[in-house]
């Protein structure tokens, strides 16, 4: 992968990270431990984004990975908990929901939207494809 794709790539994982962080800051999603998690995880890119800009490194790259690789964990469970949310949610206002109707309710819902924290699993990804076979890291292209 040529140097100006890599930097394509870490510039549109800093948009979507900056826009993600404000989003997040302006819906207040920090009401909790759980809550600030990914707002923590998107100030550990910005840092490690900065590091593996300026000084890349074996070590900063894989530190960026260990960052990514949290991300889109924090990511899958992010929608888990979303959803998990919306089904209580549906089950209080109708008990007799069950099966796909309670499934299409619950991800339909648009508080808290299920699949929001998906955007984050694919900032991740855009990150992890940066790092792939990355020079610093020593691994041939």
């Amino acid at each position: 992968m040529s140097d100006a794709a890599r930097r394509i790539l870490l510039g549109i994982l800093l948009l979507g990270v900056s826009g993600v962080t404000i989003e997040l800051l302006l819906i207040g999603h920090n009401e909790d431990a759980v809550q600030a998690i990914p707002l923590a995880l998107t100030a550990a890119t910005f840092v490690t984004v900065t590091l593996v800009a300026l000084k890349p490194s074996a070590a900063s790259i894989r530190l960026f990975q260990a960052v990514m690789v949290l991300m889109a964990v924090s990511a899958a469970v992010g929608m888990y908990l979303h959803f998990e949310v919306n089904m209580e949610f549906q089950l209080e206002m109708d008990p007799s929901l069950q099966g796909i109707d309670l499934f299409r309710k619950a991800i339909l819902a648009k508080t808290p939207p299920a699949l929001a924290p998906g955007t984050m699993m694919q900032l991740a990804l855009i990150g992890l494809a940066y790092t792939f076979k990355h020079p610093a890291t020593g691994r041939k292209a």
